[in-house]
């Protein structure tokens, strides 16, 4: 496979039309799914792959399909997308298959992904969320060095969630 950007494990491209099937088995599982406003129904899961194809163009990223290098098992999906309307922030995200739970992927993704933001996108800061009883990512972005910025309401669950930030190393510095 052709992955645009890799980590020690993972390769990550974009999402295509042809992928409904792993759309399918990623947020159409009502566990995947749950914590992210689901469970989602087989048109909702289209939706969302049809949003994450046109975020290739517009803004030109997404939360890109990931896979195992060995073997291009897919394994989930980690990227961005714009947070609000503020230029150069945007909002990382990671979501995992069940099978892929538990085995760091999600921090190595993640970590790729930011050092894409701020060294390719020139990204001023990254801002994400959790749902509250996600105890896991909420590990996840601590690990990363994201800094808790409060509680804010997510609309597509209704949930009031924790948020974080991250800043570039060199703008800590300043």
């Amino acid at each position: 496979m052709d992955y645009f950007l890799k980590s020690q494990r993972l390769g990550f491209r974009c999402w295509q039309d042809e992928d409904l099937p792993l759309a399918m088995k990623l947020w159409g599982d009502s566990e995947v799914s749950a914590l992210l406003g689901g469970p989602f129904t087989p048109e909702q899961v289209r939706e969302r792959l049809q949003q994450e194809i046109e975020r290739k163009h517009n803004p030109g990223f997404q939360y890109w399909p990931i896979f195992l290098l060995d073997g291009d098992s897919h394994a989930g999906c980690a990227g961005l997308k714009p947070w609000r309307d503020e230029p150069l922030i945007y909002e990382l995200g990671f979501h995992l298959r069940r099978d892929f739970w538990g085995q760091g992927l999600a921090t190595e993704a993640a970590r790729a992904v930011i050092e894409y933001a701020f060294g390719t996108l020139g990204a001023v800061a990254l801002f994400a969320g959790h749902h509250p009883a996600n105890r896991a990512s909420r590990q996840v972005l601590l690990k990363l060095g994201f800094a808790y910025a409060g509680m804010e309401l997510y609309p597509p669950s209704g949930v009031v969630e924790p948020v974080y930030w991250l800043r570039p190393p060199q703008a800590e510095a300043k």
